[in-house]
């Protein structure tokens, strides 16, 4: 982002960590409101990382992360000095998020949006049930599962990898479909979907197999059916040192 690194705005976790490179690095580089600053800098871990994307989504700044956290994939390394030069050399990579329409039992409908994955998860000891459709029709009938869950490609690392999906490429045009200890049908691997799919969950017998819905960290319980297709209109713009992009973290992933 040539010549554009002029105002920053740090934001930090509230780990000990992520707060002393806060106070370093505003000593060092100023601090600035965010509806004022060319690029945000968040502080912290993969999680935090998905906050902020979620807090600034209604301004302009890109966000360059720096780990202070564990994981780390979303972030740059941390280092007080050359925060300048790396800015102004950083590469840009733009994710549109999931938005999905989750709808409860008393009627009540939740909407959010998921920059990394929609899921479905059992929330009772018995095993959910649900009924996919895709683009209006029935895929399947009947899963028999813990759950399952809707991946970006920025998000397919992460709860999807855990789950045995797909790691996709962060410029394809797909979505992940990836079910969690699927009984019935057995082993059954998911399945790719083009970026435009809405896909909707009906969850069958909910009074005796109660199912809670997740878009990134917020929560919705006792749902009936939740539609998921990804929202073009918003655009997360996440900046990374040369040669450390998504997609060669991406890769990297895939050979480790």
């Amino acid at each position: 982002m040539p010549n554009t690194a002029r105002k920053i705005a740090f934001v930090a976790s509230d780990t000990p960590e992520a707060q002393e490179a806060l106070v370093a690095l505003t000593e060092r580089y100023g601090q600035c409101a965010l509806e004022e600053a060319d690029v945000v800098v968040a502080l912290g871990g993969d999680g935090f990382m998905l906050q902020t994307l979620h807090a600034t989504m209604h301004i302009e700044a890109p966000t360059y992360g720096m780990n202070r956290g564990t994981v780390g994939f979303l972030m740059n390394e941390y280092a007080e000095t050359g925060l300048t030069a790396r800015l102004e050399a950083a590469e840009i990579a733009v994710t549109n998020p999931l938005k999905m329409i989750a709808t409860r039992s008393n009627g009540e409908v939740v909407e959010a949006l998921a920059i990394n994955e929609v899921s479905m998860l059992r929330a009772g000891p018995q095993a959910a049930r649900l009924r996919i459709s895709v683009d209006g029709r029935i895929r399947m009938e009947e899963l028999v599962c813990d759950g399952a869950l809707v991946a970006t490609p920025a998000g397919s690392t992460a709860y999807n990898y855990s789950a045995h999906g797909p790691i996709l490429p962060i410029g394809s045009d797909v979505l992940a479909l990836t079910a969690m200890s699927a009984f019935r049908p057995r082993r059954w691997r998911g399945a790719l979907l083009p970026r435009t799919a809405k896909v909707r969950f009906d969850v069958l017998n909910p009074e005796k197999r109660p199912m809670m819905a997740e878009a990134d960290s917020r929560s919705v319980r006792d749902v009936v059916r939740v539609e998921v297709e990804s929202d073009p209109s918003v655009c997360h713009r996440l900046l990374f040192d040369p040669g450390h992009g998504l997609e060669e973290r991406l890769l990297r992933e895939q050979f480790t």
